[in-house]
């Protein structure tokens, strides 16, 4: 065959498949096939080219920006999926597609123009705002350039500048576009309504006995139980095996470890502070205040000023060493005017808590307790041994407990786990494992310990499984009246609401209509589409307000899950202008949206050809892909 293949491929016909076939995988994208791309070339766009070194210093400077983002350096792998490698290719096209628009019409930057942009530049600034060499230089070693690629890419960036502001820089929004979203925006309706309640329907019939056994059988699913698991559960971990210590702590050895620990018992005064801001005229009552020996609570109220609550703080714990110094050189309710750096400001000192070492009363069960924690520690392992031992010849937890003097919880535990809040300081993520553990057990079974957070373990005992099943009439007869009720009372609500409206669209006046039902209607102040500033008319009423014309009625619910009959009664169009501000960032997003569409075309005029074979080597060598 293969003989064959070769005398049909030295033919005329073989030769034509031969270069109909080359042309066909040229169209599906195999561009550097045909191409002459140098191996240092990643792509070209139009006469421009990206070589490796500019592809590599714009990829890692899009890494370092997602880096930020996500708070850790992504993998090779992450950076593909997040198209990393693809969204620079297309930033570095798009600048050299526009290079090459600029470089056809001429567009330049002067050496003049260069070195004033370099002076300028805050980067290379130093502290009296003057051009740094040697603040240049590091930025330069830092972004991987050369004085050469740096005052290029300086060139070409200034010139692609130079294109969008001449093409975009004065784009302005159209009038019928700023008119219509000021209407958006600041039209406001006022509207007639009224609500509809319980109160104003008739109170439905109470549902029979066997209107409730139908509901019940057509919403069976909302009426079941969920499976529940009785389980007694034995908990061993250092702070529990330390309870059991505590009692047997002789006075003895708690006045020895005092004695041996007491600097490390010792504690930072610690001071509650308050401080204000003052004004040159504040900072004058302040300060005669302070001659005078008023309180601080008083200069405050007569300023109109809120103190900021600094907390109560050790020394250490300020980092201002103004702030602590003039805190801690004050008397209890003292206070004093120091600098800062928003101007003066008074510190106030409303308590002191005393450091030093305490005395042995003080601290007599926390010692106890570190006696305790540290003796549990070392029997730990093997107090855990001897229950793995009787768990083995299936000693119930009863007796278990008993034996170490160790709280035995019990518990109905259903699927979420809620039910473990009998077991006090049960770690969070220990939750979910202990219910795993409890719903794959089988009755009956030896159920093996389950490793807790800090070191723990926990033991448990399956005694019953009661499995979820439909409930019976007798125990949701209650439940299910009081759901029928409210389901009858919400459709006579919404009956009431469609007939209100209806007869709305006949004609009738709305203050008749709301009488029919024995309520006044109201009178809304004005609002925009998004509601009342007052909260009165939220946004699904105004909503409901806004779908017609003036004469527009309608029912809406509120999102209060009120029931609500309107009528439209006067509609203001805006008295001003957009506002400056808000025209501004329109603008903006007019240019930013026209000038994506024009790099975009231009783009893909100039034509993309990437070298996949040394785009792939870059990456493998660069980024361990």
């Amino acid at each position: 065959m293969l003989d064959s293949l070769r005398v049909f491929a030295k033919s005329w016909p073989g030769k034509i498949m031969g270069a109909c076939l080359l042309v066909g995988l040229a169209g599906f994208g195999i561009n550097n096939v045909i191409t002459d791309l140098g191996s240092n070339t990643v792509a070209r766009v139009g006469d421009e080219e990206i070589n490796s070194r500019e592809f590599l210093r714009a990829y890692q400077n899009q890494l370092n920006q997602v880096a930020q983002q996500l708070g850790s350096v992504p993998t090779a792998q992450d950076a593909v999926a997040l198209g990393v490698p693809s969204m620079v290719l297309q930033n570095l096209a798009q600048d050299a597609a526009l290079d090459q628009l600029a470089t056809g019409f001429g567009l330049g930057v002067s050496q003049a123009k260069l070195s004033e942009m370099l002076r300028e530049d805050p980067s290379f600034q130093n502290a009296l705002g003057a051009f740094n060499p040697e603040s240049f230089r590091q930025v330069l070693q830092m972004s991987g350039l050369t004085e050469a690629e740096y005052f290029e890419d300086q060139s070409d960036a200034a010139r692609r500048q130079q294109l969008i502001l001449s093409l975009f820089g004065d784009t302005k929004l159209p009038d019928t576009a700023a008119n219509l979203i000021n209407r958006y925006v600041a039209d406001q309706r006022t509207i007639e309504y009224f609500t509809l309640g319980e109160t104003n329907i008739e109170t439905p019939a109470a549902p029979t006995e066997a209107e409730l056994a139908a509901y019940l059988a057509e919403h069976q699913a909302e009426f079941r139980t969920v499976e529940t698991r009785n389980v007694q559960m034995l908990r061993l971990s250092v702070a529990d095996l330390a309870a059991t210590k505590v009692a047997a702590i002789t006075d003895d050895a708690i006045a020895a470890e005092y004695e041996r620990s007491k600097a490390t018992l010792s504690k930072a005064e610690r001071r509650t502070i308050q401080q204000v801001v003052l004004n040159d005229e504040q900072v004058a009552a302040f300060e005669a205040g302070l001659a005078a020996g008023t309180p601080f609570a008083t200069l405050v109220a007569d300023a109109g000023l809120t103190p900021t609550d600094l907390g109560t703080l050790a020394q250490a714990d300020i980092n201002d060493a103004g702030l602590a110094t003039a805190a801690f050189g004050l008397a209890e309710g003292a206070f004093v005017v120091i600098d800062g750096v928003a101007g003066k400001r008074a510190v106030h000192v409303s308590t002191i808590e005393a450091g030093g070492v305490p005395d042995l009363a003080d601290v007599r069960d926390q010692v106890a307790e570190n006696l305790a924690l540290a003796e549990a520690r070392t029997e730990l392992a093997d107090v855990q041994d001897q229950i793995e031992e009787l768990r083995a010849a299936f000693r119930p937890l009863t007796e278990i407990a008993q034996r170490y003097g160790l709280d035995l919880y019990e518990a109905d535990v259903t699927a979420g786990g809620a039910e473990l809040t009998v077991i006090p300081d049960l770690a969070a993520e220990d939750a979910p494992r202990v219910t795993q553990a409890i719903f794959k057990a089988e009755q009956g079974g030896l159920t093996a310990a389950i490793p807790l957070a800090g070191n723990g373990n926990l033991w448990f005992d399956l005694n019953a499984i009661e499995p979820a099943r439909d409930q019976t009439l007798d125990e949701v007869r209650d439940q299910v009246a009081e759901t029928m009720t409210a389901e009858r009372v919400n459709n006579a609500i919404i009956a009431a609401q469609a007939e209100a409206v209806a007869r709305l669209d006949a004609g009738e006046a709305l203050a008749d209509v709301a009488a029919a039902y024995n309520v006044f209607p109201q009178l809304s102040a004005p609002f925009t589409r998004f509601g009342s500033s007052d909260g009165t008319i939220d946004g699904a009423v105004a909503s409901a307000a806004f779908a017609g014309d003036a004469s527009h009625h309608g029912s809406a619910v509120s999102q209060g899950g009120e029931f609500i009959v309107f009528q439209v009664t006067d509609l203001t169009e805006p008295a001003a202008p957009l506002e400056a501000s808000a025209s501004a960032t329109l603008e903006n997003e007019a240019r930013i949206g026209i000038y994506g569409d024009f790099v975009t075309a231009v783009r893909d005029d100039a034509r993309m050809v990437i070298n996949q074979q040394t785009l792939q080597q870059v990456l493998a060598l660069n980024t361990g892909l």
